[in-house]
């Protein structure tokens, strides 16, 4: 046998030894694990905060300190007492623990309710279920919503406001994804507190952390963000006052806040001002190479002839604004006028619901559908 012989030999056997033999099909829908931990007190008690909190949910305790760890868990035995008579009896836990073991369930169905219910009543029909999940009917759908004044028509006005709420969803969906994180007591509202222990916990009480992030100051930050977002005063952030928090860039009022923040990143002297050096340094490192990029030398020129509007040299407050949040272009209304030019058969400067439907290509194509993928998702009708 030659070498070739053999190495082919050697390879069919090992992927006859590797191959997995044809699995039985188990069509049993067993009741899932309460954790995937061993279950050993003697060593550590992981396998019960799984299955009493929920994987997840257990996470999150570890973060705590034991004070905020006991007036949580207070919380959620009130809960689980469901008869309120200031005992948990052993059924009262069992229900308790099938609820957070099942809590992904509840979560998908909240997640695809929205999705679902098309007309807002609270219900799902089987009509707004097949239109939803099948139905091209779908597209007349979004017309109705596009037209906020239900006149019949849609108007420039009302695509600009329908494609920036489109172009916008991932910052909703990014909000709506952590709430329920911060949302520690469940009240609909955010308070900085609440915030503050989920994000850093127990890190603060280590002057040393491994990373070498000073979660102290990044602390200070964010309360001066959060604060700055809670419109009232009073600590407690709405669901939109907790996205202006997180997403400051979208809102006018935060604009400030995100130009001190960055001018604080690349203000390496502390003097208020971003100099060309700081400007480069923060997009390039130069690591020793004494040849920089062409796109690094097309920056300085930026910098120079467009962003030192003043030409002292440096950027203060007001240019760096103008440099991270331009507001020079309008993308939405730009898109909002194609669409009306592509699609007004009549030429009357509005379309109605046949005149969109009628261009049911262009529309899926463009931004007023979120590029085509919102009648694919339909969650965000």
């Amino acid at each position: 046998m030659d070498l070739r012989q053999l190495l082919m030999c050697l390879s069919l056997c090992t992927a006859f030894a590797l191959s997995k033999p044809t699995e039985k099909k188990d069509r049993v829908h067993h009741e899932p694990q309460l954790s995937d931990k061993v279950h050993n007190d003697a060593q550590n008690f992981d396998y019960d905060h799984d299955a009493f909190l929920g994987a997840e949910e257990a996470k999150s305790f570890d973060q705590l300190t034991p004070e905020e760890s006991k007036e949580r868990l207070g919380k959620i035995v009130s809960k689980i007492d469901d008869d309120k008579d200031g005992f948990v009896t052993v059924d009262e836990l069992k229900g308790w623990i099938k609820f957070a073991q099942k809590r992904w369930i509840h979560e998908d169905v909240e997640r695809q309710w929205k999705g679902h219910d098309l007309n807002e009543d609270g219900l799902v029909s089987w009509e707004e279920y097949k239109n939803a999940t099948y139905g091209y009917v779908l597209g007349r759908m979004i017309v109705d919503k596009i037209d906020a004044d239900k006149d019949g028509f849609v108007t420039e006005g009302e695509l600009k406001s329908w494609i920036k709420h489109a172009q916008k969803k991932y910052i909703y969906d990014n909000v709506e994804n952590q709430w329920q994180e911060f949302d520690m007591n469940q009240d609909g509202l955010i308070s900085w507190d609440e915030y503050r222990n989920v994000t850093y916990g127990t890190y603060l009480d280590d002057p040393d952390p491994d990373d070498g992030f000073n979660y102290k100051q990044m602390m200070v930050r964010d309360e001066r963000r959060f604060k700055m977002a809670d419109k009232d005063g009073d600590l407690i952030a709405t669901k939109e006052e907790f996205t202006a928090f997180l997403h400051p860039e979208e809102y006018d009022y935060m604009k400030d806040i995100v130009v001190q923040e960055t001018m604080e990143d690349i203000d390496k002297n502390a003097d208020g001002f971003i100099d060309l050096e700081e400007y480069i340094g923060d997009m390039y490192s130069h690591d020793g190479n004494a040849d920089e990029p062409e796109w690094v030398k097309t920056e300085r020129e930026q910098f120079v002839e467009f962003r030192d509007k003043n030409r002292d040299g440096k950027m203060d407050k007001e240019e760096t604004k103008d440099w991270i949040l331009p507001s020079d272009y309008d993308h939405a209304e730009a898109e909002a006028r194609h669409l009306v030019y592509e699609s007004d058969q009549n030429k009357d400067g509005k379309l109605t619901k046949e005149e969109i439907v009628d261009k049911y290509d262009l529309f899926v194509g463009s931004q007023a559908t979120d590029f085509g993928e919102a009648l694919v998702r339909h969650d965000e009708f």
